[in-house]
Protein backbone atom coordinates (compact mmCIF):
# COMPACT_ATOMS: atom_id res chain seq x y z
CA UNK A 1 0.00 0.00 0.00
CA UNK A 2 1.39 3.60 -1.19
CA UNK A 3 1.59 6.24 1.33
CA UNK A 4 -0.79 8.75 1.57
CA UNK A 5 0.16 12.11 -0.21
CA UNK A 6 -1.39 14.99 1.40
CA UNK A 7 -2.63 18.39 -0.54
CA UNK A 8 -3.98 21.66 -0.12
CA UNK A 9 -5.69 21.78 -3.64
CA UNK A 10 -9.30 22.20 -2.52
CA UNK A 11 -7.55 25.44 -0.29
CA UNK A 12 -5.46 26.48 -3.56
CA UNK A 13 -8.92 25.76 -5.77
CA UNK A 14 -11.12 27.64 -3.75
CA UNK A 15 -9.14 30.43 -3.26
CA UNK A 16 -8.47 31.47 -6.76
CA UNK A 17 -11.38 30.63 -7.99
CA UNK A 18 -10.70 27.61 -10.44
CA UNK A 19 -13.72 24.99 -10.50
CA UNK A 20 -12.84 21.16 -10.66
CA UNK A 21 -13.49 21.04 -14.27
CA UNK A 22 -11.52 23.98 -15.13
CA UNK A 23 -8.47 22.54 -13.78
CA UNK A 24 -9.16 19.01 -14.88
CA UNK A 25 -8.72 20.72 -18.40
CA UNK A 26 -5.89 22.76 -17.91
CA UNK A 27 -3.48 19.61 -16.83
CA UNK A 28 -5.29 17.08 -19.26
CA UNK A 29 -7.49 14.49 -16.27
CA UNK A 30 -11.14 13.85 -15.57
CA UNK A 31 -12.58 16.50 -13.09
CA UNK A 32 -13.58 13.34 -10.88
CA UNK A 33 -9.59 12.84 -11.05
CA UNK A 34 -9.05 16.47 -8.82
CA UNK A 35 -11.60 15.25 -6.67
CA UNK A 36 -10.38 11.89 -5.71
CA UNK A 37 -6.47 14.21 -5.16
CA UNK A 38 -8.95 16.50 -2.75
CA UNK A 39 -10.14 14.02 -0.61
CA UNK A 40 -6.89 11.96 -0.35
CA UNK A 41 -8.32 8.87 -2.70
CA UNK A 42 -6.04 9.19 -5.19
CA UNK A 43 -2.52 10.14 -5.06
CA UNK A 44 -1.28 11.88 -8.17
CA UNK A 45 1.42 10.89 -10.19
CA UNK A 46 4.50 12.98 -10.27
CA UNK A 47 4.24 14.34 -13.66
CA UNK A 48 0.49 15.14 -12.63
CA UNK A 49 1.42 16.71 -8.93
CA UNK A 50 3.84 18.88 -11.10
CA UNK A 51 1.39 19.77 -13.68
CA UNK A 52 -1.01 21.26 -10.93
CA UNK A 53 1.67 22.56 -9.25
CA UNK A 54 2.72 24.70 -12.34
CA UNK A 55 -0.90 25.47 -13.06
CA UNK A 56 -1.14 27.61 -9.66
CA UNK A 57 2.50 28.80 -10.06
CA UNK A 58 3.85 27.06 -7.09
CA UNK A 59 6.21 24.65 -5.84
CA UNK A 60 4.82 21.74 -5.48
CA UNK A 61 5.66 21.14 -2.02
CA UNK A 62 3.12 24.06 -1.48
CA UNK A 63 0.71 21.82 -2.76
CA UNK A 64 1.88 18.43 -1.66
CA UNK A 65 3.32 16.42 1.57
CA UNK A 66 3.82 13.20 2.75
CA UNK A 67 3.39 14.99 6.12
CA UNK A 68 -0.18 16.63 7.36
CA UNK A 69 -0.11 20.37 6.13
CA UNK A 70 -0.51 22.29 9.61
CA UNK A 71 -3.63 24.42 9.72
CA UNK A 72 -3.12 27.74 7.88
CA UNK A 73 -3.51 29.43 11.03
CA UNK A 74 -1.03 28.02 12.43
CA UNK A 75 1.49 28.59 9.98
CA UNK A 76 0.52 32.39 9.61
CA UNK A 77 0.74 33.37 13.27
CA UNK A 78 2.74 30.54 14.95
CA UNK A 79 2.59 27.13 17.29
CA UNK A 80 -0.49 28.86 19.29
CA UNK A 81 -1.97 31.09 16.58
CA UNK A 82 -2.89 34.90 17.49
CA UNK A 83 -4.09 35.79 20.52
CA UNK A 84 -6.43 38.89 21.94
CA UNK A 85 -5.35 41.25 24.56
Amino acid sequence: MSEQVHNRLAVVRAERKVSRQALAEAVGVHYQTIGYIERGQYNPSLDLALKLAAHFRLPVEALFSLEPFPPLTQEIYGEHGRTTS
